[in-house]
């Protein structure tokens, strides 16, 4: 292999009380493009602050080759002073001569290069944070969370930017699709250990979760062989104790080495949403509805958000809202919710309506207020969770705060933190309606993967707000898309169906514009659903649904590490047997989403 760009030997960086990360190695290449992964907290940022050398490690060396450009990305970027967007670019080119390259990146983010700083909203302080870092054409780019306040179309873009980059990529990001798309490669710290892997990121679940129950095994062994010598060791040992103390110090070491390792490891992540409240079959119903925004630099002018929308949410409906920065998705739900009224039409709330609504701002976080006193409004020191009451400190060491966080000042929390309490928040009251707007911001992978399996079980309505293609799919059974004048569509299935019916629906309008007939075809029969298909979509949902409570039957089993350790048989037999389900159940799903696909196109009823 080619000399690497960067070399990091024996790194660790110790906070104090532990190590976060220690015994590092790794090597960077032109041409890699590695996924970072791991917990919040479990080094991911330092790691990169390392590489730009703004961190220095506490142990180990690193070796940078002569001449190598480094471009990093922070999670959050502070822009100091007012100037316009050319200038701020312009103070990064290596050739300041060369200003006209920074305004053709600029343009490319879909910015004006004479806009001042200060007027920048949170999506386009992040396409100037993108534009200045890309601008020098670095060998190595660090990317923190770069999809985060971007829109659909941006990340796309940046995808199809950065899939060309000849120098080396390094990405954090809980967007799983950006990663699949871009990765080739996986780093991910676990235990302030780093492991690598060279693959595709859709290899990373298989990889970690091997990894993980490898760890579980060896643990289960150690904990047996503890339990073994301590028996011994009250057997008779006055009388064998001179001839026998090594093994007694054997004994002493592995309990050190197994207190070790449970300090080590980390604490469980838990959501619970309870069971939903009972409600009227209409969650909410709007009706002929028009929103619309003053124009930024316009007198009595506004811009048409939604321009007559017709809507009516049921219960159990499974929604995400996707479209553009600005085009009024934030304002629309706002709406549905009573938060906001409408320049015309009208929102009707169903009977009993309860929602619990995470606003991607966290207006409702307070922030001088501490953790404990955001759960406690009122004091006292009990929350109720699913009908049943739980200590607060109990609740929030769930959602990962330690005691010492739970009684610090909200604005001194990460935005990581600050996602996990609103979650905790809006968890901890009664509710029939979620409604969430851009929740996985700040998250990593594994709280996602929790979250949506949360929103999968929950059987109230789902409303969601995301940039997170990923997400969307898991989540969601159709899609509300903001297109142009205002108009909001509706699409079956999650974010890929919607992308490839847009595509599609996209290329036939090209076709017609194009395609000349010299005559109408004859005798033409109209296309129709067949008895057979009518028969699938109405009993595929049933035949669905139940194979979902088997795999989740048979998956609760399986987190049972118990059986796992005691039928190690039944273990494998199990987890071979809830494999197929899940891949009958997807032949299902999509077996029913493209007849529902082709009803709509029809225009047919059951």
């Amino acid at each position: 292999m080619s000399t690497p760009l960067i070399n990091l030997k024996n790194i660790g960086v110790n906070l104090g009380d532990r190590w976060l990360i220690r015994h590092v190695d790794l090597s960077l290449h032109a041409g890699e493009r590695l996924a970072l992964v791991g917990r919040n907290g479990a080094g991911k940022s330092t790691l990169m602050k390392l590489i730009t050398g703004s961190v220095e490690p506490d142990e180990g060396s690193l070796w940078v080759a002569p001449g190598v450009r480094v471009a990093y990305l922070p999670q959050s970027q502070f822009i100091k002073g007012i100037q316009t967007l050319a200038s701020y670019v312009g103070d990064s080119l290596r050739n300041p001569a060369e200003l006209h390259v920074a305004e053709a990146m600029l343009m490319k983010m879909d910015l004006d290069p004479a806009r001042l700083t200060n007027t920048l909203s949170g999506g386009e302080a992040r396409r100037l944070a993108l534009a200045n870092a890309l601008v020098n054409k670095p060998d190595i780019l660090l990317l923190d969370e770069p999809t985060n306040h971007l829109d659909l179309p941006t990340i796309e873009w940046l995808e199809a930017r950065l899939s060309s980059h000849q120098g080396a990529l390094v990405i954090i990001s809980h967007d799983r699709a950006f990663l699949r798309a871009l990765g080739n490669s996986i780093i991910w710290i676990n235990q302030s250990t780093l492991k690598r892997r060279n693959g595709a990121f859709s290899e990373f679940e298989e990889w970690s979760e091997t990894i993980l129950t490898e760890e579980a095994v060896r643990l289960s062994k150690l904990d047996k062989k503890i339990a073994e010598e301590t028996k011994w060791s009250r057997q008779g040992i006055s009388a064998r104790r001179k001839r026998n103390q090594g093994r007694l110090r054997e004994l002493a070491s592995l309990r050190e080495v197994r207190k070790s390792e449970f300090n080590k490891a980390e604490h469980e992540f838990k959501i619970s949403s309870g069971k939903a409240e009972a409600g009227g079959q209409i969650v909410v119903e709007a009706r002929n509805l028009a929103l619309s925004i003053p124009r930024e630099n316009g007198r009595n002018a506004s811009v048409m958000l939604v321009n007559h929308l017709n809507l009516v949410i049921k219960r159990r409906d499974r929604i995400g809202i996707v479209g553009p920065n600005g085009a009024g998705k934030s304002t629309l739900v706002r709406t549905l919710l009573g938060h906001r009224e409408p320049d015309s039409g009208y929102v009707k709330a169903g009977i009993g309506l309860l929602p619990a609504y995470f606003d991607q701002k966290r207006e409702q976080l307070v922030q001088k207020a501490t953790p404990w006193k955001i759960l406690c409004p009122d004091g006292g020191d009990t929350v109720e969770i699913a009908g049943k009451t739980k200590h607060v400190t109990s609740y929030l060491r769930d959602f990962l705060f330690d005691d010492f966080k739970m009684t610090q000042r909200v604005h001194s929390l990460s935005g990581g933190e600050q996602n996990r309490l609103l979650l905790a928040k809006i968890f901890a009251q009664p509710h029939n309606f979620l409604v969430l707007d851009e929740p996985t911001n700040d998250l990593d992978l594994e709280t996602i993967d929790l979250l949506q399996e949360v929103v999968a079980d929950y059987d109230g309505t789902i409303l969601i707000v995301s940039h997170d293609r990923d997400f969307i799919d898991r989540t969601v059974t159709s899609v509300l898309a903001f297109e142009e004048d205002g108009k909001i569509q509706t699409y079956t299935g999650g974010y890929s169906d919607y992308s490839k019916k847009r595509k599609s629906y996209a290329s036939k309008k090209t076709v017609k514009r194009v395609k000349k007939t010299a005559s109408k075809p004859k005798n033409k029969i109209k296309d129709r659903l067949t008895f057979k298909e009518k028969y699938l979509l109405q009993t595929l949902p049933e035949e669905i649904e139940a194979m979902r409570v088997t795999i989740s039957s048979i998956e609760k089993k399986l987190s049972n590490m118990a059986l796992f350790q005691e039928q190690p048989e039944t273990y494998q037999k199990l987890a071979k047997e809830v494999e197929g389900l899940i891949e009958r159940l997807e032949q299902k799903e999509q077996s029913w989403l493209e007849l529902e696909l082709r009803r709509e196109e029809l225009g047919e009823e059951l």
